[in-house]
């Protein structure tokens, strides 16, 4: 569809004399694993029950799929799947029994679709119930009630919550699959390493105001500068410090940090080795998301 899938205008809710969420402008676009980090009570699961119609906004609006939430309800939640917080479950019956009622509560939904999601999500050989099933699994089945309905876009409420190391990696390579799939996933997570292995863009939210709208790599990319592994990198560090735009290049833990003459690695290399120095390793260096957020939400809270 053209336009944005999900889009937000000066969204605000507030509870007495508490604004939980403060004008809050978005866009999400097809396609895309959306990340909404923030820490807990930034506001990002009241956007969620916003955007579903599930709370009613203090002022502002949401279009999901183009249309007015409130207004075309009935219309666009159908083509939009969701899981906020836990899934609830039947823990006597098993997970295609489970899938099975709520097809049911959706109309009737044909045993081919529920073969196909719970091969998705990797659950199409467990015909145990599910109070034997991991928590991880159980998030799996709840993504898969989700994706019931074929949507267009998936709405996420921390997804990998609770989820041990194995359970985690599941989860990112099964939205990797959705979004390779078609899928528009708008992921909310305070998890931020997840985030930023899977996402391709991410709107930062503190205080329930925006913090930050970038793509990952526009985040962690360190604005040029470049890790050098070098024999002797002492001497190395002289030759670049010499250069105008090396003049703050500088040692960490035995590797040299520095800029290039262009910006771009190739044209540091052709520079080193210009000079008679071969490097072992040139990489861009790259942020922690998780600095990145304690940075901008730490600005924010101070502004």
């Amino acid at each position: 569809m053209p336009g944005p899938v999900l889009q937000t205008f000066q969204l605000s809710k507030s509870y007495g004399p508490r604004l939980a969420v403060d004008g809050l402008d978005l866009a999400v676009e097809p396609g895309e694993i959306f990340g909404f980090p923030g820490p807990n009570g930034a506001g990002k699961t009241t956007t969620i029950r916003m955007a579903l119609g599930l709370i009613r906004p203090s002022a502002g609006r949401v279009e999901v799929l183009g249309k007015d939430v409130r207004r075309h309800r009935a219309e666009v939640l159908p083509r939009v799947g969701a899981l906020v917080e836990s899934p609830a479950l039947y823990s006597y019956l098993n997970g295609r029994d489970n899938l099975r009622a709520v097809g049911n509560a959706l109309g009737g939904v044909p045993r081919s679709r529920i073969d196909e999601v719970l091969e998705l999500v990797e659950l199409a050989g467990r015909g145990d119930k599910v109070r034997a099933y991991s928590l991880g699994m159980k998030q799996r089945l709840g993504i898969a009630m989700a994706l019931l309905n074929d949507p267009e876009l998936l709405i996420l409420d921390e997804p990998a919550n609770g989820l041990d190391p194995q359970g985690v990696v599941d989860m990112r390579e099964l939205l990797r699959r959705l979004a390779a799939a078609g899928k528009t996933v708008f992921i909310s997570s305070h998890i931020l390493s997840e985030v930023q292995q899977v996402c391709s863009r991410v709107a930062i939210l503190n205080l329930g105001r925006l913090v930050k709208v970038a793509t990952i790599s526009a985040l962690t990319g360190a604005a040029g500068e470049f890790e050098v592994a070098v024999d002797e990198p002492a001497r190395v560090l002289e030759l670049l410090r010499a250069q105008g735009w090396g003049r703050d290049a500088r040692l960490e833990a035995g590797l040299l940090l520095t800029g290039s003459p262009t910006g771009r690695g190739r044209d540091l290399v052709r520079f080193l080795a210009a000079a008679g120095v071969w490097p072992d390793r040139v990489v861009e260096r790259q942020r922690d998301l998780e600095d990145i957020f304690l940075d901008l939400t730490h600005a924010s809270e101070a502004s």
